[in-house]
């Protein structure tokens, strides 16, 4: 087909096409105003003569019928792909579009989760079928997993929005193909927020996303008068309506009326419609709507009025020229009236956007991807989640953009300046009041989503003024995620910082680290932990300490696998920083070569204050090393070395070693165990904290080992004093250890129970 456009288009000037709602090459001819669309059939079939086109392309089903039967021999209906090979194509090339061409294990691992889904949801299979929905699907998974520092900024609701310009733009709502006037002319994609996007929002307000032929003939029917109004539907039914909705494939039916239900081919489609008809202000009250119009009636008839009011003024009393007067008030009125719908909008995003009973949902981002990719693992047995529309107060604020809004306006949907400064005004009001309060991870998220859509850096710099803390931990990180987390930051000030910056358990990988590297420069405490970096990521890390304006206070790397080698190219920045305070380096594979060169190094830091390397393989002689240069630094004050090879013997060693020096009697905390000697250590609990929280994601083998011999020195303590007192603390210590060891025992059997099966 793209041959014969070519052809007939370029070559003989014989082919006429109309934007399709499929992703073809299209191939447009300007009419004499310089439009791309023929608006009138009339003007169809003429030009169609006068050119002696031999192939008419269109999206109107409408309109095949009004055609003079004498001027076409046939017509073929096209849905889309007849080939699963053909889509599988397109999938793999839309994705591999930037990778010139090399299929990397991310894009054939997408696309393999995308093919299981589409097999196992057949809602989204249909929707698929068309090669427009096959170009938003991919340009989702696109943004959410190829996003790159080098890559322009694209948006979720940009996407959405070059999507509705793609298959709408330009088109126009007419009957029988007569426009007797500009005003008379309809945007068809204002059409469709009126109507479809109207019971979007009623879905959403309702919390359904399935509706019956009596709702869709409610919102989309509308309370129609007209014979002209009655046509205009018809032919949207029959051209628009199918696109955006379908029946629901899972052959539910209406419990109330029996009939089929009805569904958003892609559910965010919903969520977008929904918002858009909001921020356009169709969802007008009943005030709004009267002020509205005695506004503009008032408005056109003002220069009458005025006149009027010059000459009446000379012969009537003062007092009747007053009652007048009153008149210019209803502009007035329809402003403040107008205002606070704009703060209601404002409002109404803030309140969807920090819905209590969503606190527990995915982030919103996690939440698209599963839509397209499934959710794979095993599933509960109970459906106890309720649709959350996350999606819906993001969409508000992104099409409040000026790209989203200039693309809308050519496409009939005007959003004016002044609207988006109200709403702004009200909106950042409400932000700053919610993000003081602390958020779940995931709704954190979901909120630097929203900053990031909107695109408006002054607004993101003042929310954030009001955050002292990002905990992102848990939230798995993806290259978008990334990318949003260091772009919202990047707005505010050189020197704005937060108290912390948690990213642990975040599945950060070393080539993220590289997207994140703007975002670390904004915090004192940055918080690593439970992720996979390697021991290439500890170069990058090493810069970012050598950077002279570097804040970083603390740093915790627990629980990354950063080996000798990863060690000795992050201790290269001790000699430069000047900020660093506390360094974390518990479980990252160290041995007793990382603590030499630790102790080598320390010298050339001033500024450390504690050092944590427990849980790995240092043993007793470079432990006590690394002791006595703690002791010649001027200020570190505690080691951490719990759960390394140490004996007792290098235990009672390193106990003595960390008592006060004889020149400046201060003492180096050396946490090696619950006991020190016969006696119970003064940091009992906080080693045994620490242990508890990580025991269920550490070596459980070794965790048990280790607590058994804590349990052995207690009891051999106990056994040791004669004080009733004495004996019942170490009895309280033996009970918590004991605890402990009994919830790991525990764990291990609910997890080989659940492997069983």
């Amino acid at each position: 087909i793209s041959s014969i456009f070519k052809r007939k288009a370029v070559k003989k000037k014989r082919c006429l096409t109309v934007q399709s709602h499929v992703v073809l090459p299209t191939y447009k001819i300007k009419n004499i105003k310089g439009n791309y669309i023929i608006k009138s059939l009339r003007v169809r079939v003429n030009l169609l003569l006068f050119l002696q086109a031999s192939i008419l392309v269109t999206t109107r089903l409408s309109a095949v019928d009004r055609v003079p039967k004498k001027y076409i021999n046939r017509y073929v209906q096209i849905c889309g792909f007849n080939d699963p090979h053909r889509q599988r194509a397109y999938f793999t090339s839309r994705l591999l579009q930037q990778n010139e061409g090399k299929p990397g294990k991310v894009a054939e691992t997408l696309i393999e989760m995308l093919y299981l889904n589409l097999q196992r949801e057949s809602q989204l299979a249909t929707a698929c079928f068309l090669p427009s929905y096959c170009w938003l699907t991919c340009a989702t998974l696109h943004l959410l997993h190829f996003t790159d520092t080098k890559s322009p900024i694209r948006t979720l609701t940009g996407i959405y929005t070059s999507f509705m310009r793609l298959n709408f733009g330009g088109e126009v709502i007419t009957v029988d193909g007569n426009v007797s006037s500009q005003e008379q002319q309809n945007s068809l994609m204002l059409y469709v927020v009126r109507t479809v996007g109207k019971l979007a929002f009623d879905g959403i307000t309702n919390k359904r996303t399935s509706f019956s032929a009596e709702e869709l003939e409610q919102w989309v029917g509308g309370k129609t008068k007209t014979d002209e109004e009655l046509q205009q539907l018809a032919v949207f039914r029959t051209d628009v309506l199918d696109f955006f909705l379908v029946p629901r494939n899972d052959h539910v039916t209406d419990p109330e009326s029996g009939g089929r239900r009805y569904v958003f081919a892609v559910p965010a489609m919903q969520e977008y419609l929904a918002a858009l008809y909001v921020v356009l202000g169709e969802n007008k009250s009943v005030l709004e709507k009267l002020t509205k119009e005695v506004s503009e009636a008032l408005g056109q008839a003002s220069e009458d009025i005025t006149s009027l009011l010059s000459i009446l003024s000379k012969v009537i009393p003062f007092r009747i020229f007053a009652v007048f007067n009153l008149l210019k008030l209803f502009p007035k009125l329809f402003e403040r009236v107008s205002s606070h719908s704009k703060g209601r909008i404002a409002s109404t995003m803030a309140a969807e956007m920090f819905r209590s009973e969503d606190s527990f949902n995915e982030d919103v981002l996690d939440q698209v991807e599963q839509s397209l990719l499934g959710v794979h693992g095993p599933q509960p047995q109970e459906e106890t989640y309720t649709r959350a529309f996350e999606l819906y107060p993001i969409f508000m604020g992104g099409l409040l953009h000026y790209g989203n809004r200039r693309l809308l306006d050519q496409l009939g949907c005007s959003i004016k300046s002044h609207t988006v400064s109200q709403i702004t005004r009200a909106l950042r009001k409400h932000l700053i009041k919610e993000s003081q309060k602390k958020q779940p991870p995931e709704e954190l998220m979901d909120l630097l989503v929203l900053l990031y859509e909107f695109q408006n850096p002054r607004l993101t710099a003042e929310v954030l003024q009001s955050i002292k803390t990002i905990n992102l931990s848990t939230v798995r990180m993806t290259p978008h995620k990334c990318f949003v987390l260091s772009t919202v930051l990047s707005c505010t000030s050189s020197s704005f910082h937060l108290n912390e910056l948690n990213l642990s358990s975040c599945h950060i990988t070393p080539e993220l680290m590289q997207m994140l590297w703007p975002a670390f420069h904004h915090t004192s405490n940055l918080n690593l932990q439970f992720n996979s970096l390697g021991p290439e990521s500890c170069i990058l890390l090493r810069d970012l300490l050598f950077e002279p304006n570097c804040t970083i206070k603390s740093l915790q790397l627990c629980d990354n696998y950063l080996t000798d080698t990863g060690i000795s190219h992050l201790l290269e920045a001790l000699s430069g920083n000047h900020s660093l305070q506390r360094l974390c380096l518990m479980h990252t594979g160290l041995g007793d070569q990382s603590a030499q060169m630790l102790a080598e190094r320390l010298g050339q830091h001033d500024m450390l204050q504690e050092l944590n390397v427990a849980y790995n393989n240092i043993g007793d002689s470079a432990a006590l090393t690394m002791v006595d240069a703690c002791r010649e630094h001027p200020s570190i004050h505690t080691v951490h070395l719990y759960l390394n090879q140490l004996t007792d013997v290098g235990k009672q060693s390193l106990y003595v070693r960390g008592g006060p020096r004889v020149k400046q009697g201060r003492r180096v905390k050396v946490l090696a165990s619950v006991t020190e000697g016969s006696d119970i250590s003064e940091d009992w609990h906080p080693i045994l904290s620490v242990i508890g929280k990580n025991s269920l994601s550490w070596d459980r083998d070794r965790v048990r080992e280790q607590l058994l011999v804590f349990l052995k020195d207690l009891e051999w303590g106990r056994k040791q004093h004669q004080s009733f007192w004495k004996k019942m603390h170490f009895r309280r210590v033996e009970s918590v250890v004991r605890q402990m060891l009994s919830l790991l025992e525990k764990s291990s059997n609910t997890g080989t129970g659940t492997g069983t099966k």
